[in-house]
C-alpha cells in the first residue's frame, strides 16, 4: 500500500487549484494511469472513475480568493493542496511520493510533510506522475476535478475555455466579461498579469471614448 500526490490547475487565471492524494496497492490500479496531461478526455474521465473505486482518495481545492491573497504565494499554495489532500488518507507507517511543486524536491518534501500529522515517509520527486502509478492516478483525479470545475464555471458564465492565460477563448471570455461588468467575475485570479492586463485595457478604453 502506497501513496501518490499531484496537483492540477497552478497556471490557469481562472478557476481553482486542485491536488489529489491517492493511497491504494499499486497492483489493483487499471492498466495506462500516468500523467495525466497526455491523456485524452475521455479516457482520462474512465480512468479517474476505475481510480476512485479501487483506492482510498483525497482532494483539496484551492479557490481564486485564496490563490489571490497577497500573504501567500503559490509555492506555498501548492505546498498546503498537497498536505490538504494528503492528510485525507494518510496513516502512521504509510510510504508514498509527491509530484514537486517547488525547484526545491527536497525542500518541497519537508514542507508538506510537516503539514501532515501521520508519520508519513514521504518523498517528492519532479516527474514523479510520468513513472509512478500511484503518482499518476493522482494526477488523474486532480485533473478530472480540476475539468469537472471548468465544466461547471462553463455552465454558469458561458464559453470560457481552458481557463489557461494562453486560450484565446478564455481571454475573450475576459475582456467580454469586464467590458459588461467593468470587473472581473469572481471565478478570476485577480492577482495574475492576464486579469491585470485585461482591466487595464478596459480603463485605457473607456478614457479613449472621451
Amino acid at each position: 500500500m502506497r501513496f501518490g500526490v499531484d496537483e492540477a490547475g497552478k497556471g490557469p487565471v481562472l478557476g481553482s487549484m486542485f491536488a489529489a492524494a491517492v493511497r491504494c496497492d499499486p497492483a489493483d490500479l487499471p492498466d495506462g494511469v500516468g500523467d495525466s496531461k497526455g491523456i485524452p478526455d475521455e479516457r482520462r474521465e474512465r480512468l479517474a472513475d476505475q481510480i476512485w473505486s479501487v483506492a482510498t482518495v483525497g482532494v483539496a481545492e484551492v479557490p481564486p480568493v485564496r490563490i489571490d491573497d497577497p500573504e501567500t504565494d503559490m509555492n506555498t499554495l501548492t505546498v498546503a493542496a498537497h498536505a490538504e489532500a494528503l492528510a485525507q488518507v494518510a496513516t502512521d507507517g504509510l510510504s508514498g511520493l509527491a509530484d514537486a511543486g517547488d525547484t526545491n524536491a527536497v525542500r518541497f518534501e519537508q514542507r508538506v510533510g510537516d503539514r501532515v500529522d501521520a508519520d508519513l515517509d514521504l518523498t517528492a520527486r519532479h516527474r514523479a506522475d510520468e513513472d509512478d502509478p500511484v503518482v499518476g492516478a493522482a494526477s488523474i483525479v486532480a485533473k478530472s476535478a480540476r475539468e469537472a470545475h471548468v465544466d461547471a464555471l462553463a455552465a454558469k458564465y458561458g464559453p470560457i475555455g481552458s481557463g489557461y492565460p494562453s486560450d484565446p477563448t478564455t481571454r475573450e471570455f475576459l475582456e467580454e466579461y469586464v467590458a459588461d461588468h467593468d470587473d472581473l467575475p469572481d471565478c478570476a485570479r485577480r492577482s495574475w498579469s492576464t486579469c491585470e492586463d485585461v482591466l487595464a485595457a478596459a480603463e485605457q478604453s473607456s478614457l479613449d471614448a472621451f
